[in-house]
């Protein structure tokens, strides 16, 4: 499996955006992952279709937008009109998500689905060969800066088990409390992209840390 690394601009300097988004670039981040809270999914306000066009405008490396709201359909154009290639879901939020997952590959993106912790993987089940991204989340979303939850873990290995078994391609991405202490226990159990945000942009050195989070999957491999 390939690593992917990708910085969450939530916990980024919005002042200076380019320049962290330049910075992730330069420390070899692959993904840059962009954070959608409407306040009634969770209990936050984040981003909308501005902060997408910016991070576009920003970086040819993809953009990874996880859509954290309820009625996400209603965002689903405008989102990647203004630059989203992945749009995540949550199933949660999603009860027909079989159309759901259909308009955004209409629309050409890659379609993805996100569970939070609490939520079981037979919810997807049944879409599974629809899906290019299954997001695990390791945290209740909501707020950055969260522990890590233990057993998102053994939820991870039982995920990368059904991809396999389904022959699937879909990319494994594990969002909340991802750092030196965490990323290669998911690493192992089958996740190959990881979004973190304090981890980065709280380090001393950001850029740096963007390769020493690569290099302990790559070391555990």
């Amino acid at each position: 499996m390939t690593v992917r690394i990708a910085p969450s601009v939530l916990s980024a300097d919005f002042r200076i955006l380019g320049d962290e988004i330049a910075m992730c670039e330069a420390g070899g981040a692959d993904w840059i992952h962009v954070d959608v809270m409407d306040g009634r999914f969770v209990p936050n306000l984040s981003f909308g279709v501005k902060v997408i066009e910016a991070v576009r405008k920003c970086t040819q490396k993809t953009v990874d937008v996880h859509l954290m709201v309820q009625e996400p359909e209603k965002y689903f154009d405008d989102y990647v009109k203004a630059g989203a290639d992945v749009l995540t879901i949550h199933v949660e939020a999603a009860p027909h998500l079989d159309r759901q997952l259909a308009r955004i590959k209409e629309l050409g993106a890659k379609a993805g689905v996100a569970l939070n912790p609490g939520t079981p993987l037979s919810a997807i089940e049944e879409v599974v060969h629809m899906l290019d991204l299954v997001l695990i989340m390791s945290v209740n979303p909501g707020y950055g800066g969260q522990k890590f939850i233990d057993y998102s873990v053994d939820k991870i290995e039982r995920m990368r088990f059904l991809l396999d078994q389904a022959d699937s391609r879909a990319v494994l991405e594990v969002d909340g409390g991802i750092s030196r202490d965490t990323i290669q226990r998911c690493w192992s159990a089958g996740a190959d992209t990881f979004v973190a945000g304090n981890a980065i942009f709280g380090a001393a050195d950001p850029r740096a840390e963007i390769a020493v989070l690569r290099n302990l999957c790559v070391e555990s491999a």
